[in-house]
């Protein structure tokens, strides 16, 4: 009775043991297949075309894409205002060139409006800044309408005219703007002009 109970005792201790013993081979089999498996994969990091490289390469991507648009629209931008503000001092260059010539080979001009050559150069490179396609002839006759008519209408100063001159507004409907009546506008036009043409000569 001892023996065979003996025996069923240490029939189910080897039993154990060899379940232990197979749970334990199977557990590690598994750990180094997965390991294997990791490894084979991507060593135990992100799937495939998730790494480092993928995500940093997709925001280059997105970053450029931003990057080269705001880049370029600054740059448009800023060609833009460049471009205009060359455009002006060229047109204001030349103007003032031709203002230049037209003092020197008419100086009577000066005279005509009762300033030197220097103070009516200075003053017409002075208005170019605002508006540089502003002639000189335009900055002359503003000036002898301004002395001509000023006295009975005081809003009518070499300003005013210029400023209506700069908004894109003709001369006489600039003088009409500040009060004149159309047949007055006419014949201060027709006045200034005949007293400058004979400072011309």
């Amino acid at each position: 009775m001892n023996k065979r109970f003996h025996g069923i005792i240490f029939g189910l201790l080897t039993s154990l043991m060899v379940i232990a013993l197979t749970t334990s081979v199977f557990a590690q089999g598994r750990g180094r297949g997965g390991g294997a498996g990791a490894g084979a994969g991507n060593a135990g990091g992100p799937p495939p075309g998730a790494g480092v490289d993928r995500g940093l390469g997709n925001a280059s991507s997105r970053s450029n894409g931003r990057s080269d648009e705001g880049l370029g629209n600054a740059s448009n931008r800023s060609n833009g205002r460049s471009d205009a503000g060359l455009d002006r001092a060229r047109i204001a260059s030349d103007n003032l060139n031709r203002g230049e010539k037209e003092l020197r080979d008419h100086p009577g001009i000066a005279n005509t409006l009762h300033m030197n050559a220097n103070d009516l150069r200075a003053g017409y490179q002075d208005a170019l800044t605002t508006n540089p396609n502003l002639t000189f002839g335009q900055y002359v006759a503003a000036t002898r309408l301004a002395q001509n008519l000023s006295g009975r209408f005081p809003g009518v100063t070499r300003s005013a005219i210029l400023d209506g001159l700069a908004s894109g507004k003709s001369i006489g409907r600039t003088l009409q703007d500040l009060g004149l009546g159309s047949d007055e506008a006419k014949a201060a036009k027709k006045q200034a002009e005949r007293e400058i043409k004979q400072g011309r000569e």
